[in-house]
């Protein structure tokens, strides 16, 4: 599967970021599993990188979670700058008085990542792409991807309100390269549940014959032969899931620690078609 002949920016008028607004809904902590693998995955990228810019695209309504992001990222190198961006300028200015910490900004903003001939080394766009159809969520990954630095990674995927159920995938310049699914597994009853958070490309492709389709129903196989580890909590069911994937012959990508976290990642090859 493969982006379509679309031009990325065919939807834009002239002088306009480009996109249009999401619903904005969003709560503390809620990209904490997004934001947990990209401290791990995105370490040699961020501290690789000439010019350490980042952002968070289509931030939502409060400032929230792109503060989470420059507080985290910091962590692993302190000159990190994070940039909010959001095509609704109302947004933009109500977040500006929440710059915290100094190297953080909010600025008006879309697919088109304007940032003064910079370039970022990580894009975060989370709950972006719900609204749009297939064709025009691979125009946006082009149009994003096509702005990274060299080395850099689009973050692209959806969660549910509370951050409870993910998904994501990982590109960088020449296109995907991972899909993750992550959850929250003392909630979690199935991982059927995870379905609906599929990212935009491949939601509509989750029916029989399709390869994603195959990754969930073999998840579902993995969850109920693991049924035996949940005397022992959901944690170690899942993490004998992903083990039994893995013996099954799934590329897993995910270790042992990653697994604990309920987090399942997989070569974009295996959901491809």
């Amino acid at each position: 599967m493969g982006p379509p002949a679309v031009n990325p920016a065919g939807h834009a008028r002239a002088g306009r970021p480009e996109g249009v607004p999401t619903r904005g809904t969003t709560h503390p902590n809620r990209l904490r599993r997004v934001d947990r693998w990209l401290l791990r995955e995105a370490r040699r990228n961020l501290l690789q990188a000439a010019d350490p810019l980042v952002v968070d695209l289509g931030f939502g309504h409060a400032h929230w979670t792109t503060n989470e992001l420059a507080h985290r990222l910091a962590r692993l190198r302190a000159d990190v700058e994070v940039t909010g961006l959001e095509i609704d300028p109302a947004r933009v200015a109500a977040a500006a008085g929440h710059a915290d910490p100094p190297r953080l900004r909010f600025a008006v903003g879309g697919f088109e990542l304007d940032l003064d001939g910079r370039r970022p080394v990580l894009v975060r766009a989370f709950n972006v792409l719900r609204q749009y159809d297939e064709p025009a969520a691979w125009a946006a990954w082009a149009r994003m991807t096509g702005r990274l630095a060299p080395g850099g990674l689009l973050v692209e995927g959806t969660c549910d309100e509370l951050g409870r159920r993910a998904s994501w995938v990982a590109l960088d310049r020449d296109g995907p390269r991972s899909l993750t699914l992550a959850a929250h597994l003392g909630s979690l009853g199935s991982p059927a549940e995870l379905a609906a958070r599929l990212p935009k490309v491949l939601i509509h492709r989750n029916v029989p014959g399709r390869p994603v389709h195959a990754l969930l129903a073999a998840l579902q196989r993995a969850w109920a032969a693991a049924a035996p580890y949940s005397v022992f909590g959901p944690r170690q069911r899942w993490v004998a899931a992903v083990d039994l994937l893995r013996v099954a012959g799934w590329p897993v990508l995910s270790d042992s620690r990653a697994a604990r976290h309920g987090e399942l990642t997989v070569p974009w090859e295996v959901v491809a078609d």
